[in-house]
């Protein structure tokens, strides 16, 4: 992939530091949050069961908790509302326009991630537990397969901004401020602790998963590989693999 520079305000900037700004970063993120908020809608009102992401559970819960009844619908657009706002005071800033032709070149870079990381993840895990690795998806696979294809895309979006956008830069501040760490220590601490905690979270709740040691080890290598790709790509390069990532493996496992 070229990294021709663009033009843009203050001087001109490669396609690897515009995919990284807000501005890109998170217009590129936000149709997959509408993408899973509007299959999360359709579905639920076939299914009446209201079924949604773990990460996105955890969050609206929160939400119901400080707002009431409201709280979760409130908090969906509070969070696609962020999204925007963000977006569009960086591109504002910046005083340069969005090229559509980088979203394309974004969508290509996150297939080809997904792709790459659902090989390298499983080579990895196979390596550390000398065997080929168990991907247990548990409650998801007694699921349709429209519904495993929302919670996906929600996977994208929620868990990455749980367990990257707060978890690991909350833990990469809390080393460099609290411990004293310089960068490069701080963001391995970050990152080696918040793929752990990212693990054990899908074996959290009456839909987590059978803890096993096969998935918990792949899903520590995914997380290591997804939040090593944040603190060097963004959060909208990493939604979009996230979500492609685990859309792949449904294919895989469908097939």
């Amino acid at each position: 992939m070229t990294t021709a520079p663009v033009a843009a305000a203050g001087g001109r900037q490669s396609y690897w530091e515009l995919s990284r700004s807000q501005r890109y970063s998170l217009s590129f993120a936000l149709p997959l949050l509408l993408l899973y908020e509007g299959l999360a809608f359709v579905l639920n009102q076939q299914t009446g069961e209201g079924i949604r992401n773990g990460a996105d559970v955890l969050l609206r819960s929160l939400a119901a908790t400080v707002l009431g009844d409201r709280g979760p619908l409130v908090f969906g657009a509070l969070v696609a509302l962020l999204l925007l706002a963000l977006a569009i005071r960086d591109r504002r800033r910046s005083g340069a326009s969005l090229r559509p032709r980088l979203f394309i070149i974004m969508l290509l870079e996150s297939a080809a991630l997904a792709i790459v990381f659902g090989f390298v993840v499983g080579v990895v895990t196979a390596q550390l537990l000398n065997a080929l690795p168990t991907l247990a998806i548990g409650q998801a696979l007694e699921m349709e397969w429209p519904v495993v294809f929302m919670v996906s895309l929600g996977a994208g979006v929620y868990e990455e901004l749980v367990f990257r956008v707060l978890l690991v830069t909350g833990l990469l501040l809390l080393a460099r401020t609290l411990f004293g760490m310089g960068k490069g220590a701080a963001t391995a601490f970050a990152v080696v602790a918040g793929a752990f905690i990212f693990s054990a979270f899908h074996y959290i709740g009456p839909y987590g998963d059978p803890l096993e040691m096969p998935s918990f080890v792949f899903r520590t290598v995914a997380g290591l590989a997804f939040s090593g790709l944040y603190v060097t790509r963004g959060f909208g390069i990493t939604a979009w693999t996230h979500a492609l990532y685990d859309v792949f493996l449904l294919a895989a496992r469908a097939a």
